[in-house]
């Protein structure tokens, strides 16, 4: 019987070929493409009725506090697991934690941390304002979003 796959060797090419995909023909073809993300898409108010912009907002913001929930939960699991295997082998003698270094450690990191924040600050502001501009020209869409991730995070 031959077999479907092509030998392991085919796969492992350096000079691998890719298709290349111009945005510009593929938004010419497909009409929602360019009326979702062409340079007169401008803000959803323009484009949908508010029902429409509730409903699409709700169901995204749903979905994003649906995975949130459950990656936030998975997370915590995982670093509260890590703690407690932690304090366990600590108890039973596998492990000895040098508190002080620990200390050392933390309170380089905050220092580290409150450098770069300072650094950061002109970036974090830009990102900021753009938000606000966002939200402001899409209220509905956005606030339909927010209740929909709070519902998502409660369910």
């Amino acid at each position: 019987m031959a077999s479907r796959n092509p030998p392991p060797q085919d796969y492992e090419s350096d000079d691998e070929s890719y298709e290349v995909l111009d945005l510009t023909e593929y938004a010419r073809r497909h009409h929602w493409w360019n009326r979702v993300f062409g340079h007169s898409s401008g803000p959803m108010v323009e484009k949908y009725s508010v029902a429409t912009q509730i409903v699409m907002g709700g169901v995204t913001g749903w979905c994003a506090g649906f995975l949130f929930q459950k990656v936030g939960k998975l997370a915590a699991t995982a670093v509260g697991g890590g703690f407690l295997l932690l304090q366990i082998a600590s108890h039973s003698g596998y492990v000895q934690i040098d508190w002080k270094r620990v200390e050392k450690d933390v309170n380089k990191a905050k220092r580290q941390i409150k450098k770069r924040a300072n650094k950061a600050a002109p970036e974090i502001n830009n990102i900021i304002e753009e938000a606000t501009e966002f939200i402001k020209q899409n209220i509905v869409i956005s606030s339909g979003f927010v209740g929909g991730f709070l519902l998502g995070l409660a369910s």
